[in-house]
């Protein structure tokens, strides 16, 4: 080879080591400036295509508003030490008058007497937290968040219909949440009601301010906004405790369909966390104990879910004793019922607190609006490209709307929502958590969290797609709906009705047909 051989081979060898150290060492993202790192960043998205709403994010990051959206938070930015960061956000995010809705369904949609409703809820809570506190260790191992981790064990392409039913999903709930906290805000008086809408954009322009201004400012307010919320829920329970019942609603194989549908209502509303977990652990230590993490989180998350939905259920069991109650319930459904416990036996002061139970929903909405934005994110590159804090506030613009045309049906909507939720996050983790138990052998080495943007480095999506299938088939097979009763669901309980086992059956199908599906496909395509 001659001389200018040589030396255009060593430069043309030169220039692809640095290209390589450029891509393997990109630009750190700190606690500040973190939109001017995002800018310079060779990772292939096209932020420049949107340059000037990425100009009003470099001056609000001066603020303290997050800039970073999916970007990988690398192991020496992960600086949020308290184990008991976990704790506070569920406890809080669910210590909210949607939790204490689900309660309520247990007798309004499902006859069931308190007691029923209370061993439904503790067997289903503790059951259905499990893969939500196991998917709060993935985040500080990685630094990647959740629906970010899905694509290890879906593949690029598949793993966009988890994103899609996720952004559903967490604006379903806004709606939902909007909307049983509207409720509450008109039950404040009977004379001058607040109108629904106008409750609405209350409660969604108080969680755009703390979604907007990202993961620090979510934690903070997480950690204190539900102490007041407690002492309402205690003074709530010694105003119905002497009017509630405990009677069993039914028997029989019509209880137990019964208890299987609301067991999969509440299997919705816990499962509901597992596609946002990892979301709010990025920034904790890699070295941080998992056990640590999954504790308290696990505790964070049962300790209001169990205690509040009981109450929920309790309160719909004082309707023989205080009919005046039925009425308030059936005027203003959840917020007419909280009402008739506090405004009314408490004048203004009454009032006044069921104003700070109707804000309580903000805590739950916060975690769904900041989540839609990073789930959003991992549509596309593009998506990718638009700053998180634009999706904040076009997420919270739509679920405004929905929710002031859907408020007459929320009972529906949220029996609805709730049950097909169970379905596909039963089979969403039953799929991450077999890829990484299986095929990573538990191990966080077998795992190059950089490679999250590179469809060629993760798993063609093959297996994941089929076992996703066969996991709606069990589900359809299962499924006790209004609108639709499956095959095996009708075997429970009233033929007319059945019971709902869907979520079990989602969960089983997928199971037994990914560990085969996916050791094809990884002998076939490598990864």
């Amino acid at each position: 080879m001659s001389d200018t051989g040589r030396k255009s081979s060593s430069a043309s060898t030169s220039k692809e080591e640095m290209d390589l150290e450029k891509a393997s060492h990109q630009p750190e993202l700190s606690n500040v400036n973190e939109a001017r790192a995002l800018e310079d960043m060779n990772d292939n998205v096209p932020r420049d295509k949107f340059a000037k709403l990425w100009a009003i994010v470099l001056f609000l990051d001066k603020y303290g508003v997050e800039a970073r959206g999916i970007e990988r938070v690398l192991p020496d930015e992960r600086t949020q030490t308290s184990p008991l960061a976990p704790f506070w956000m569920w406890l809080a995010a669910n210590m909210t008058i949607s939790t204490f809705a689900i309660g309520v369904l247990a007798q309004s949609i499902f006859f069931l007497g308190l007691k029923e409703a209370a061993l439904t809820i503790i067997f289903f809570n503790l059951l259905c937290t499990l893969p939500v506190a196991y998917f709060s260790t993935w985040g500080p191992k990685l630094g990647l968040r959740q629906l970010t981790l899905s694509r290890f064990s879906f593949g690029y392409a598949t793993a966009q219909l988890p994103i899609v039913l996720n952004c559903i999903a967490c604006v379903g709930w806004s709606i939902v949440n909007s909307i049983v906290g509207a409720q509450t805000l008109r039950a404040v008086s009977t004379s001058h009601q607040i109108p629904t809408a106008a409750g609405i954009v209350v409660i969604a322009i108080l969680t755009i301010v703390v979604s907007f201004m990202g993961y620090r400012v979510v934690h903070l307010y997480e950690q204190y906004s539900w102490i007041p919320v407690v002492v309402i829920f205690f003074i709530y329970l010694g105003q119905i405790a002497r009017f509630a019942e405990s009677d069993f609603g039914g028997s029989g194989s019509v209880e137990a369909g019964n208890v299987l549908s609301f067991g999969a209502t509440v299997a919705g509303f816990a499962l509901g966390w597992t596609s946002l977990a990892a979301d709010y652990t990025v920034r904790m230590p890699e070295d941080m104990s998992s056990y640590k993490i999954f504790f308290w989180t696990y505790f964070g998350l049962n300790t209001p879910l169990i205690l509040v939905e009981i109450l929920g259920a309790a309160a719909m069991t004082t309707f023989a004793q205080k009919t005046t109650w039925e009425d308030a319930y059936n005027d203003n459904s959840v917020g007419g019922l909280l009402g008739a416990g506090l405004a009314g036996p408490m004048g203004g002061f009454g009032s006044f607190l069921l104003v700070l139970l109707a804000m309580s929903i903000v805590a739950n909405n916060i975690p769904n609006m900041y989540s839609l934005a990073l789930t959003f994110q991992n549509l596309h590159p593009y998506a990718q490209a638009i700053p998180r804090i634009v999706i904040v506030i076009l997420g919270s613009v739509v679920y405004i709307v929905l929710a002031i045309v859907g408020a007459s049906h929320f009972e529906e909507w949220l029996d609805t929502l709730l049950v097909i939720l169970s379905y596909w996050l039963a089979i969403f983790s039953t799929i991450l958590i077999e890829e990484h138990l299986i095929f990573r052998k538990g191990k966080w080495s077998n795992y190059v969290p950089d490679d999250f943007n590179n469809w060629r480095k993760l798993p063609l999506g093959v297996a994941s797609f089929l076992a996703l299938g066969c996991g709606v088939a069990g589900a359809v097979l299962g499924m006790a709906q209004v609108w639709y009763v499956g095959v095996i669901g009708r075997m429970i309980g009233d033929p007319e009705f059945g019971g709902d086992i869907g979520f079990e059956l989602s969960f089983a199908f997928t199971a037994v047909t990914y560990p085969p599906l996916r050791y094809l496909e990884k002998r076939w395509w490598g990864y």
